[in-house]
């Protein structure tokens, strides 16, 4: 239980940048919500990589090439899930927030994520 607590605080923060590049890059610059989403996922999938890796799970015994490839597998299986729900909700419901749909679009994508991450990335 420990360790999807501190999952969930490594997510609350990846959400965090998450939602922060993507007001930026709204609030800043001409790019669409879609696009903003797409470095906004993958700034995000490198903070949580490291957090994960110091503070959830531990370094796995793999090398950090084949744990980052491992997890990055995932995130993008991960973000995919993430995207596509996010994408449906605006494409469903032009009217829903961003913002709106990145939550729902989150809460999706955790669950697979933790399992994906502690059974196939950083299981010793």
């Amino acid at each position: 239980m420990k360790k999807f607590l501190r999952f969930v605080i490594v997510g609350a923060t990846g959400f965090l940048v998450d939602a922060g590049v993507l007001w930026l890059f709204l609030s800043f610059t001409p790019v669409g919500a879609l696009a903003a989403r797409i470095v906004a996922i993958a700034v995000a999938m490198t903070t949580t990589w490291l957090l994960n890796r110091h503070f959830t799970f531990g370094a796995s015994k793999r090398s950090v090439v084949s744990e980052g490839f491992r997890y990055g597998f995932i995130g993008v299986v991960t973000s995919l899930i993430n995207y596509g729900v996010y994408a449906l909700l605006l494409i469903g419901a032009p009217l829903l927030s961003p913002y709106v749909a990145l939550v729902f679009a989150s809460i999706a994508a955790m669950l697979f994520s933790f399992f994906g991450y502690s059974r196939y990335v950083f299981r010793r």
